[in-house]
């Protein structure tokens, strides 16, 4: 057996030698009429397979296995095709194009999917819409072309192969989205700039960047990520962008229905239902979905509403017009947190009963592209949030029971938002070499308003105040201003080498006006001591300037050397200076968070078989902001939180994705089976450093696993599609002192918020199916039925241990036409 292992490997490295050092190749340039270079030509050999495009240099090449006389044709949206002769004899063979333009025609601006499938993950184009994507860390999600539970916008299936993600499972039906990367807390993936159709979806950007919506993933084109190197043009935050893009209508046809019902475990019910079509210059896209369950803990149902319209119209050839408008309203039952006692008791058991949580989010976009010239095009965008979350419950010890007599807490955020982010980008050419410059600005305004206060003592979603006019714990209004001006340019000094600087500027203040109260508690739980402490202040920030710069290097169209640089910032935001919470304290000198990430990497893809992307990272993080375990015996707290500075941290490691497809591997004319494989490898090692507070000194960061791998199978075969993959994640930290639940200064860990979070594994199996008009789909979460949890909550929706969901199951039916 062993020798046949041994054989078999000897042959797979041959068969790849081989693909690397093919013994003919096509290769030339496609250029327009006026000499300049056409990115992204289709090039293809009739009657074959083979096919390739052009790059932003117009250069291509095509690898064959035969010599022999070949037919090329050329095609590119807005200019006319092209086709010639070609005799190859030799190892290589040059012929150029020249594509002559179409009167009255006009080059396509926006990517509108990909061209053929690529495993469901691919990488963003050097330039790309209005977006330069050169010598960057990215992936492009292509939902088309994933197989999983997108029902529940599942997102360890649905990320499974972005390295180096820490994804938080706490919520099953997938109302919001928690993941971290490079050492950054997942919390409603606050540490990553959110946006839909290029706009911000989050509470405030600045402020208070947490997202409670995350658009349903059955209306989704793809998902756009870019990490690391993304604060020039996105904004100055440490863990990048990520941009969710919503499907259009078909351009072929003037009406088209999807509806889509889905059932699973757990009482799960979900409905979606869009339409979408052409008619004329108007394209529109819209959809509803209802989903409801009753989750797997006691005391956690939940229900869902969520619209969508979007409206594209092209004016002239120059103009185009769209109109985006989302509404999404939740209300979900939260069971709370559980602490290590009472999960190793039962963790399907809740001890709260009176906890609910409630979410309006109103979204609209108004967005125009206009070009300019044949080099020169335009894009602005004016969007707009009026959106609340409130919370309400009993938010102390979990140790302690939920007195019926007692008032819950209730905090209510309203969210009022509106900013405009304009962009140019323009092509030219210095002695011959294509450029490519971006620059824009981005002006915002947020208005927040935070209440915290006694709600009733009744057990329903009642969010009403019992003193409306003299709330017991905090009111305060946020203003947030935010101005920024960035550019990047793209220098090509060859057709294989190029560089990328680029820089930010901003502009912040942020405003608070309001009170808090100060309460004392003796040990039963009484107000022995309250004072109102009243504040107005403002924290202006100018002149912020941030900085970057990376370089690329292709040897060959299918490998490239990349790396990059570039600083962050990232500004206290509201949570971060005002939240009442007995389990939590804040730091009243709290300042701003700065540093830099770098990265350096080798991607590439060989045919249509292997898409790799290996890299090295390193995030500097000065001034980081976390928290830290304390007591404070006074008010008779034996464990808290205390948020402030804790110190300088770094974090550096390694990121690494293949994914093989064996049946290609061996048989490239296969068109109706492939069976692919890929493993996705993250190793981080995050630590504080430069620090005068000896608990923290040198210990790791928290909520950063060593470790995160994911693996799995994606078999096809004609219209049938299956993917099993599992996950194994390493143990972290709660807090940054790496206290466990053990170690605490109460010695068995009461409250659940403080100790570790044990390693894990899960696996998952989902299958679907194409029929003329139906679609169906099932699958199989938590394969092996694991106990686990993945986070600690300091506060709601815990405090304490949030467990995650066991096996459970689901199926799909779907009508398309």
């Amino acid at each position: 057996m062993k020798k046949l292992q041994i054989l078999f490997c000897i042959f797979l490295l041959f068969r790849l030698q081989i693909a690397f050092s093919q013994s003919f190749s096509i290769k030339g340039r496609i250029t327009d009429s006026s000499q300049q270079p056409v990115e992204d030509a289709q090039i293809f050999i009739e009657g074959t397979s083979y096919k390739t495009f052009s790059d932003i240099l117009g250069n291509y090449e095509l690898k064959i296995s035969d010599a022999g006389t070949y037919k090329i044709g050329v095609l590119k949206f807005g200019l006319k095709s092209a086709s010639g002769l070609v005799t190859v004899s030799g190892a290589t063979t040059t012929l150029d194009f020249v594509l002559m333009g179409i009167e009255n025609a006009i080059d396509e601006v926006e990517i509108e999917g990909q061209k053929e499938n690529t495993f469901g993950i691919t990488r963003l184009k050097s330039v790309e819409g209005f977006t330069i994507n050169e010598s960057k860390k990215s992936e492009v999600i292509v939902m088309n072309d994933v197989v999983a539970n997108t029902a529940t916008n599942n997102a360890r299936q649905i990320f499974a192969k972005v390295p180096g993600l820490n994804i938080w499972e706490n919520d099953p039906a997938g109302l919001q989205l928690s993941i971290g990367a490079r050492g950054l807390s997942p919390t409603r993936t606050s540490n990553f700039n959110l946006r839909q159709n290029g706009y911000d979806i989050s509470a405030d950007p600045i402020g208070y960047p947490e997202s409670y919506y995350t658009p349903p993933t059955e209306a989704l084109e793809k998902i756009e990520i870019l990490r690391g190197a993304a604060s020039l043009q996105y904004g100055p935050q440490f863990g990048g962008m990520i941009n969710f893009q919503m499907k259009k209508g078909p351009k072929n046809k003037p009406f088209e229905l999807i509806s889509r019902q889905t059932g699973g475990s757990f009482g799960f019910f979900n409905s979606f239902n869009s339409i979408g079509g052409t008619k004329g210059k108007l394209n529109y896209y819209s959809f509803y979905q209802y989903k409801r369950g009753d989750g797997w803990r006691q005391n956690s149902a939940f229900e869902a509403h969520t619209g969508y319209a979007n409206l594209n119209y092209k004016a002239s050839e120059k103009l185009s017009i769209g109109v985006d408008f989302t509404a999404m309203h939740n209300l979900a039952q939260q069971p709370g947190g559980l602490n290590n006692f009472y999960f190793e008791q039962d963790p399907r058991q809740s001890r709260r009963a009176r906890n609910w949580f409630k979410v309006q989010w109103l979204l609209a976009a108004v967005y125009a592209d206009y070009k300019l010239s044949d080099k020169t095009k335009i894009n602005t965008r004016f969007f707009f949030n009026n959106s609340a979350r409130l919370s309400l419950g009993n938010l102390t010890r979990i140790d302690r029971n939920d007195d019926v007599s007692i008032p819950r807490t209730l905090i209510w955020d309203n969210f009022l938002n509106i900013g405009n982010e304009t962009r140019l980008l323009h092509n030219y050419s210095i002695q011959g070499r294509k450029a490519v410059l971006l620059t824009g600005f981005r002006a915002f305004q947020g208005h927040t308003h935070s209440r915290q206060g006694d709600g009733n003592t009744a057990s329903g979603p009642d969010f009403f105040y019992t003193n409306p006019n003299n709330l017991e714990n905090s009111d305060y209004r946020f203003v947030n201003s935010n101005g920024s001006f960035f550019a990047e340019n793209v220098l090509f000094i060859n057709n294989r080498f190029s560089i990328t600087p680029g820089f930010r500027y901003e502009y912040i203040r942020t405003e608070a006006d309001g009170y808090y109260n100060l309460r004392v508690l003796d040990g039963a739980g009484n107000v022995v001591v309250q004072n109102k402490v009243f504040e107005n202040r403002a924290y202006p920030r100018a002149g912020i300037f941030l900085a970057g710069l990376g370089t690329s290097f292709r040897p060959n169209e299918h490998l490239e050397l990349y790396a990059n640089f570039s600083q962050n910032y990232r500004a206290v935001t509201f949570s971060d200076i005002r939240i009442r919470n007995p389990n939590f304290r804040i730091d009243p000198n709290i300042k701003d968070e700065r540093g830099y990430n770098a990265d350096l990497g080798l991607r590439g893809n060989v045919k249509h078989y292997l898409n790799f992307d290996v890299s090295l990272f390193y995030m500097s993080y000065q001034d980081r902001i976390g928290n830290v375990l304390r007591s404070d015996a006074e008010s008779q707290f034996i464990e808290y939180r205390y948020q402030t500075n804790i110190s300088d941290s770094r974090t550096y490691g390694i990121e690494a994705f293949a994914e093989l497809d064996f049946i290609k591997l061996f048989n490239p004319s296969s068109k109706n089976l492939s069976l692919s494989f890929f493993n996705n490898i993250s190793i981080n090692d995050s630590r504080y450093i430069n620090s005068q507070d000896a608990s923290v000194r040198n210990k790791r960061v928290e909520t950063v696993p060593y470790l995160t791998w994911r693996t799995g199978f994606t078999s096809r075969y004609k219209n049938w599609a299956a993917t099993l993959q599992s996950g194994y994640v390493s143990s972290q930290f709660a807090d940054a002192t790496n206290a466990t639940s053990l170690n605490t200064n109460f010695g068995t860990g009461a409250t659940g918020v403080i100790g570790e979070i044990p390693a894990y594994f899960v696996a998952d199996f989902s299958v679907k199916y194409y029929w003329k008009y139906l679609i169906a789909e099932a699958g199989i979460n938590n394969l092996t039925n694991i106990i686990y949890y993945t986070r600690r909550a300091a506060s709601y929706p815990g405090p304490g241990i949030l467990p995650s969901d066991p096996r459970n199951f689901y199926f799909t039916i779907g009508l398309k036409m």
